[in-house]
């Protein structure tokens, strides 16, 4: 009987998927399936923000990934101001509003965040060879690419119309260099009194503002660490 009645309650909820991951795209569609996956990209830049955050540390980092909440929230907020649909209806996957596209705004006010970075941030790097060069301008164009490609894809699979996405790209990019202002201008300054709060040692937060290049600082410094206490274990072993 207990069985019985809990086979009935079980039968009336109602499943709902998780539409913030859910992709559709027409079936044996090569293009769309690719789009698909592209358009998951905000996410994994998301899990990257969380990652370098987590091991990183920067104040830097940490005010990038404030900039794309802030950037988020704008999205909601314009979405319900405009009330306007997705150009095809879903069921009860989608339940929000199509202007601006959040996927757009978000991926364009990554790349024109990156941009800024690589134009303001690292322009005073010592080692600007050719090499160097040519790998900002990798990334640069990378990140534009799969901008547009983000963009392309939410239209091909008719999530937004082509308003709402050059609309989203548009607020992303206002949106990017308004923040990138604040944090270059405003915050940066303020980044190392931040850094010596109590709460910041604390977490180990820093500020590598004055460091020209953070990745070849942290290798050199590895290194040497690494070779001092190799010799430090290898003075310390008994001579036979």
């Amino acid at each position: 009987m207990l069985r019985a009645m809990a086979e009935f309650e079980k039968s009336d909820i109602e499943w709902q998927p998780l539409a913030l991951t859910l992709v559709e795209y027409p079936k044996g569609d090569l293009w769309g399936k690719f789009f698909a996956i592209t358009s998951l990209a905000p996410f994994g830049i998301g899990s990257g923000f969380i990652t370098l955050i987590l091991f990183r540390r920067d104040l830097h980092t940490i005010a990038f990934f404030i900039g794309t909440l802030l950037n988020e929230l704008m999205n909601i907020i314009l979405k319900h101001i405009f009330c306007e649909k997705r150009p095809l209806s879903r069921g009860n996957l989608y339940n929000e509003y199509g202007m601006p596209s959040s996927h757009s705004q978000f991926i364009w006010f990554f790349s024109f965040y990156v941009l800024y970075f690589f134009i303001f941030r690292l322009h005073h790097i010592y080692n600007n060879n050719v090499l160097s060069i040519v790998g900002k301008v990798i990334i640069i164009s990378s990140c534009f690419m799969l901008s547009l490609i983000v963009s392309i894809g939410r239209v091909y699979l008719e999530y937004h119309t082509y308003r709402q996405v050059i609309y989203g790209g548009i607020v992303g990019f206002i949106n990017a260099t308004l923040w990138f202002g604040v944090v270059h201008r405003i915050l940066t300054p303020l980044f190392p009194q931040v850094a010596n709060l109590k709460v910041c040692e604390m977490l180990m937060i820093r500020d590598t503002t004055l460091i020209p290049n953070v990745l070849f600082f942290e290798y050199t410094k590895s290194r040497h660490e690494a070779r001092t206490r190799g010799r430090k274990l290898a003075a310390l072993k008994p001579v036979r």
